[in-house]
């Protein structure tokens, strides 16, 4: 598993370099052909038992950050929000721009007095790299560059803690997958994609480049059994296995490929639960509105707090995750039920 590592790296949407420069290190030998390609996918084929039909598994490398749009007078940095990102969870958290860190400033809460039931906005926001002027900060920082949040990565009690859960723990499961000696039935390709936060453009190009005949989405979605939500409004829960969606926004999930998935992991005794709301969307919801259309499946580690400075999953669940993608790719039957 290299959740960690993965974790603990900076990969903003547009500035997936370092993720796909690690993924590479390590599963090249381990496949037939690999190679990037323009928008920066990084491409996998595992050649199958069967050449007669495709099956893409995917999962992508970025994450959400920030982007730098204004250096002011006294050197602080102002940004803009890279894909889904809640301003009211950005005080105080410390922040990375390349070797710099920085912390996110907004006024102290005893001058907030006319402002105290009112959520921050990004406008408001401030990054602090701890220089004193423009001249100083515009000789390390450039408007355009990328922020990402830093987090320990921290295991304990069979849980995970960390950064960009969504979805480095998805790119580490596929690799995962690929270092278990895994036999497709037809030829498998595994895709890292890239600018996925920031409305699903890197899958975009991947279905016209190879015509798979499927797809499976290895994605990290949210939990919702937070502390204070009710029962009937989780997505998921920690600790059940991996989550199958059966829809979520843009995008139904083709009976036979749900079931499919269904009974695969009911026949191999792998735990699971459904996704039981249906807000946010996946590479799959592309997939299926690109060129001549790919029905996908969905298949999540279920995370808490996700899009945040750090998310919680039960490492059980990806280890199922895990269990339950290498069962698909080696017997082949989600390719089969596509007509």
């Amino acid at each position: 598993m290299y959740l960690k590592e993965l974790s603990m790296m900076p990969g903003v949407s547009g500035d997936e370099g370092k993720v796909r420069d690690f993924i590479r290190s390590k599963i090249e030998g381990l496949v037939d052909n690999l190679y990037t390609d323009v928008l920066g996918n990084l491409i996998a084929l595992k050649r199958g038992r069967d050449s007669s039909k495709k099956l893409l598994v995917s999962a992508h490398m970025d994450e959400v950050g920030f982007v730098v749009n204004k250096i002011e007078k006294d050197g602080k940095v102002a940004f803009l929000p890279v894909g889904g990102v809640d301003p009211r969870i950005l005080p105080g958290k410390v922040v990375q721009l390349k070797d710099l860190k920085g912390v996110i400033g907004y006024r102290p809460i005893h001058l907030q007095r006319d402002e105290m039931n009112t959520p921050p906005k990004f406008e408001n926001l401030r990054i602090d790299f701890g220089f004193s002027s423009a001249d100083e900060a515009k000789k390390y920082i450039s408007i355009g560059d990328y922020v990402s949040f830093v987090s320990d990565y921290i295991e304990k009690n069979g849980r995970a803690v960390g950064k960009a859960f969504d979805d480095r723990a998805g790119c580490s499961v596929l690799i995962d997958v690929l270092e278990s000696g895994v036999n497709p039935a037809y030829d498998t390709y595994f895709v890292f994609t890239v600018q996925e936060e920031t409305g699903l453009r890197g899958s975009a190009v991947v279905v016209e480049q190879l015509e798979p005949t499927c797809a499976i989405v290895v994605e990290t979605t949210t939990a919702g059994d937070n502390p204070e939500l009710e029962e009937r409004k989780w997505a998921t829960h920690l600790g059940d296995g991996p989550a199958i969606t059966f829809f979520h926004r843009g995008y139904v999930v083709p009976k036979e490929i749900f079931q499919t998935i269904v009974d695969t992991a009911k026949n191999n005794d792998i735990p699971f639960q459904m996704k039981r709301r249906t807000a946010g969307g996946t590479d799959a919801g592309r997939y299926a509105r690109t060129a001549y259309g790919v029905p996908a499946g969905v298949i999540s580690t279920p995370a808490r707090y996700i899009h945040s400075s750090n998310s919680i999953i039960d490492l059980n669940d990806y280890e199922n995750t895990k269990k339950l993608i290498k069962v698909l790719v080696e017997e082949g039957k989600i390719v089969e039920v596509v007509s």
